[in-house]
């Protein structure tokens, strides 16, 4: 069991959370599964630890989003490590309300992204709900009407979609965000190459500045 020394047991309370402060950070410390330069505390998702028994404790965890395949290693790995340091029984409960967001994840957490090459996510709300805009699931679709006059893409007229080629493609904010810029230059002058990188929740863009490929954490 970890115990803190400077402490005196017989302190109403004292123990408890001067201990459960240590399980939180332990926890925290576990890196995350698909992003390992991150912790889960950095991440955002490690939402409350809690003694229930002597040897016992409750782990709060809040995944990136419902269903995250992730979500059962990050539980494994926080368990290995608890029981690593004392506590014979963990329980890791998966807690989805309130949900996260990438405005969770820490400063320190996108400085890492940022020195790893991932252009971490812009800051995007202080409160409140975020709108959904629609867009189609394709583009450059030639509908053969329309005003062009060549026969390259870039004459080709915009496509006419019916309701079933639509569907929800990312969560764009009200509000104006900066630029996404590039993490090894810093430049704002960056484009979009794929919605999609390695994981769902990155982009790939490019920066028109240095010509780099870089991914960037999509806001969420």
């Amino acid at each position: 069991m970890v115990t803190d020394p400077t402490v005196t047991p017989g302190a109403t309370g004292t123990l408890d959370t001067v201990l459960e402060a240590e399980l939180r950070r332990l926890a925290g410390s576990v890196p995350d599964p698909e992003l390992p330069v991150l912790t889960l505390a950095e991440l955002g998702v490690l939402r409350a630890v809690r003694l229930s028994g002597p040897d016992s404790v409750e782990v709060d965890l809040t995944p990136t989003y419902t269903g995250c395949p992730a979500l059962e290693s990050m539980s494994t790995d926080i368990e290995k490590v608890l029981h690593a340091h004392g506590m014979a029984e963990v329980t890791v409960r998966p807690v989805l309300s309130p949900a996260w967001t990438t405005d969770d994840i820490s400063a320190e957490g996108r400085r890492k992204l940022r020195e790893f090459g991932i252009a971490p996510p812009r800051t995007q709300r202080t409160a409140g709900p975020v709108t959904v805009t629609l867009g189609p699931t394709r583009t450059g679709i030639s509908t053969g009407t329309g005003t062009g006059t060549g026969t390259g893409p870039e004459h080709q007229p915009e496509p006419v979609l019916e309701p079933e080629q639509v569907q929800v493609q990312d969560l764009e904010p009200s509000q104006d965000l900066e630029p996404v810029r590039c993490p090894q230059c810093g430049s704002a002058d960056t484009e979009l190459l794929s919605r999609f990188s390695s994981t769902a929740c990155k982009a790939l863009r490019r920066c028109l500045a240095c010509r780099e490929p870089f991914d960037h954490f999509k806001e969420l």
